[in-house]
């Protein structure tokens, strides 16, 4: 069974996590957009027992604290939340899974706290520099990515909630996944604002530039900073629209220890696509 936890944090964020099993959770697993929590219930059910899995909705999504300034949204202050997360709740992780925005903590955590964490597994999540280095060179990317600048559009809120949130469902697609009941679950959460999970895209300098004197042009990130020195699987979906297969050209610069395992027939949405293979990719790591 699937317990919900309101967590208090002493970055003064409460998060509203999903739990499973019992004792210190030893995996956390972190969504992106336009998502929540509630999409890693089918995972989080096939690791309990033996393992204890918590999935927290982040902060300015539903149930969690909605900070107002977009600058409350910077990496600084979501791996700050992490951070206290992991301990707050048992300390040092066996294994952090994260996907989307989810996995831009991820990386970001990863780099920064190592002790933190034992494994790291990144789904369709690009990592920051690489996703620097696509979004400055290559045009197929920056037009892949081109809907992030909508996104941070004063008017993105009221756009995306026209229809009934017709432009966010055709976002995830038409596949089979997406159930009635599983659309039903989505606008649930997009009814209780949508500026938290937007102010991820506002406070973000990484998306497409829009001319040459563009910020992004003279961003620097240094390999240094963002070389991630646990041991780490990347588990893509190779039809992704928005996150192409370029982004990971050259990972093993800045992850030593990498394992990639490529999807051809997964989407971005691999997560729903194929839980069953998601849960034996983690059961095998987790188990070895």
């Amino acid at each position: 069974m699937i317990r919900r936890l309101d967590l208090d944090l002493r970055t003064g964020v409460r998060l509203a996590c999903r739990a499973v099993g019992e004792g210190s959770p030893r995996v956390i697993l972190l969504h992106g957009f336009p998502e929540a929590a509630f999409v890693w219930d089918e995972i989080l059910l096939g690791l309990a027992p033996p393992w204890a899995a918590m999935a927290p909705n982040l902060r300015g999504y539903p149930g969690s604290s909605h900070p107002t300034e977009v600058n409350s949204y910077r990496p600084a202050h979501l791996v700050a939340d992490l951070v206290a997360l992991i301990e707050s709740t048992g300390g040092p992780l066996e294994l952090l899974v994260a996907h989307d925005w989810g996995g831009a903590i991820a990386w970001n955590l990863a780099a920064r706290r190592p002790d933190l964490l034992k494994r790291l597994l990144i789904i369709n999540s690009p990592h920051p520099v690489a996703f620097l280095r696509e979004l400055r060179d290559n045009p197929a990317q920056q037009a892949a990515s081109a809907y992030m600048n909508r996104l941070c559009q004063p008017d993105a809120e009221s756009l995306l909630a026209r229809d009934d949130f017709a432009r966010l469902l055709r976002m995830l697609g038409t596949a089979g996944w997406l159930t009635p009941a599983l659309r039903e679950r989505y606008r649930e959460g997009w009814r209780q604002g949508l500026t938290g999970a937007l102010n991820y895209y506002r406070a973000s300098p990484l998306r497409p530039p829009t001319g040459p004197a563009d910020a992004l042009h003279s961003l620097l990130l240094s390999d240094e900073d963002f070389t991630v020195r646990v041991p780490t699987t990347v588990l893509w979906g190779e039809q992704d629209q928005a996150l192409l297969p370029g982004l990971l050209h050259g990972l093993d610069r800045w992850v030593p220890d990498l394992r990639i395992v490529r999807v051809p027939e997964a989407s971005h949405w691999i997560i729903h696509e194929a839980p069953d293979r998601v849960i034996a990719l983690i059961r095998e790591w987790l188990d070895a």
